[in-house]
């Protein structure tokens, strides 16, 4: 794709995250094009496994490994949660990753759309102890993904364990991008799995650059397992909805916040 079909790819991509999907007359209208340029559009970025076409537009893939929590309430609630914020926080995010580098995610939602929305870099690795994000990504052929391996926890397809300790230690990162059961100026990111923070803690330490991917929900709360200060953190991306009396006491400690 040349700058101008990429500049139109991510317009689509971010119409589709929205709303779900997307029609032919729409982003003609939206993007100022023919209709044949829309459905060439649509066409590449199902070649890539981005959407799946349908007759008159394009719909969001939901990878069918979901299908099984399809009427899981609490998984519904998870995902459905600040679902706009974390789209926001996950594009910023996605946008802070270069040509080349090595990048790793804890499990959870947010981070799992920050590699949905990885687009147009050059030699990306991706390292994950969720098997989620390895199965979203298997169809990406523009990204490499390592797969730390360990026991299965449920909740949100993570791997655990000393086999993935072991893994994840053996491999550094240029960029980590860490989700959060809560994040706390004093008490530092929580998790409410002891398995999942003792990975966390692996990929902390593992990481040139740690960059905390948190919606506003996630600041002041306090988990129950603590897995890294917040003097470790590097950038903290939320949303538009944290208070200025929210993101005090991070600015305080000398972190970097956005808000997007």
């Amino acid at each position: 794709m040349n700058s101008k079909a990429n500049s139109r790819a991510d317009r689509i991509l971010q119409e589709l995250r929205r709303k779900g999907s997307v029609s032919i007359n729409g982003l003609c209208s939206i993007l100022d094009v023919s209709i044949a340029t829309a459905r060439r559009d649509l066409r590449d970025l199902e070649q890539q496994g981005f959407l799946r076409r349908t007759y008159g537009g394009a719909i969001s893939i939901d990878p069918l490994f979901y299908e099984a929590f399809r009427h899981d309430s609490s998984f519904q609630e998870q995902t459905g949660r600040h679902a706009d914020e974390k789209r926001r926080i996950a594009l910023a995010a996605a946008e802070l990753v270069k040509d080349g580098e090595t990048i790793a995610l804890t499990a959870g939602s947010t981070t799992t759309e920050v590699v949905r929305h990885i687009r147009n870099r050059q030699g990306v690795t991706v390292v994950t102890s969720t098997v989620n994000v390895a199965m979203e990504l298997s169809k990406r052929k523009d990204l490499e993904v390592f797969v730390t391996g360990g026991f299965l926890r449920g909740d949100w397809f993570s791997l655990v364990g000393p086999a993935a300790e072991h893994a994840m230690s053996q491999v550094f990162v240029d960029k980590a991008f860490l989700g959060v059961n809560g994040i706390d100026a004093e008490r530092g990111l929580t998790s409410d799995n002891p398995g999942e923070a003792a990975i966390n803690r692996v990929i902390v330490n593992q990481a040139r650059e740690r960059i905390v991917v948190a919606d506003y929900g996630k600041l002041g709360a306090v988990a129950t397992y603590r897995w890294c200060g917040v003097e470790q953190v590097n950038l903290l991306i939320t949303d538009a909805g944290a208070s200025d009396a929210a993101i005090a006491p991070f600015l305080e400690r000398g972190i970097e916040v956005r808000r997007v």
